[in-house]
């Protein structure tokens, strides 16, 4: 990419993460250290000439480094765009009412909107356990003492299950529609749907509550 030649922390930061695929490369390695082949699973639509050179970049302007079992890792440095990858994931909120029909998608990719809707400690939070299966890779949503976390896998005893398509399960969870909505949708909703009403968003819906 041309440099902007700008004498700007801004533009100083996009010289180096301002490329066509580098803050989605940043987004998977987030979750920690990944493979060759397992970061091109998670970024459809990228070629592999393509990935291999952004890599060789990101190496060169210290973001990624390459482990001795063959596996990519942020730096440090890098572990710094953890913000910047959830600011932006926050501000995108409302440009994810609908999947368009092209879209792909990766069960992973669940953890940012729900990080920007359920950010920080809330102690009115309830405990409670929700399993997303919206692909291949189900994800388990956990709530407790007021913080949320998002793991890859099936949830033991969830308290909800959500199957069906991402774009109304993070509807529902960000209040946006309501259950019925949600399952003209195509969601199949297992479980005590009431318990979402103590879940909030931090994020004021942008359509009607539940």
């Amino acid at each position: 990419m041309k440099p902007y030649n700008q004498y700007c922390a801004l533009a100083r930061g996009l010289d180096v993460i301002g490329d066509r695929w580098v803050l989605l490369i940043v987004r998977e390695l987030l979750n920690g250290p990944r493979r060759y082949g397992e970061l091109a699973h998670g970024l459809p639509g990228i070629a592999t000439n393509l990935l291999a050179a952004r890599l060789r970049v990101m190496r060169t302007n210290g973001l990624v480094a390459k482990t001795e079992d063959d596996h990519y890792q942020l730096t440090a440095s890098a572990e710094g765009l953890r913000e910047v990858v959830s600011a932006i994931a926050g501000w995108a909120g409302p440009l994810m009412a609908r999947m368009a029909e092209d879209d792909t998608f990766r069960g992973h990719w669940i953890a940012h909107p729900v990080a920007a809707l359920f950010p920080g400690q809330d102690p009115t939070r309830p405990d409670l356990t929700i399993e997303v299966r919206c692909d291949e890779q189900p994800m388990t949503i956990c709530s407790a003492n007021g913080e949320i976390s998002v793991h890859p896998g099936q949830a033991g005893a969830p308290d909800l299950v959500l199957t069906g398509p991402p774009d109304a399960a993070v509807g529902l969870l960000a209040h946006r529609i309501d259950p019925a909505e949600a399952k003209s949708r195509g969601l199949a909703i297992t479980g005590d749907i009431g318990l979402l009403r103590r879940l909030r968003p931090s994020v004021p819906p942008a359509r009607r509550e539940l």
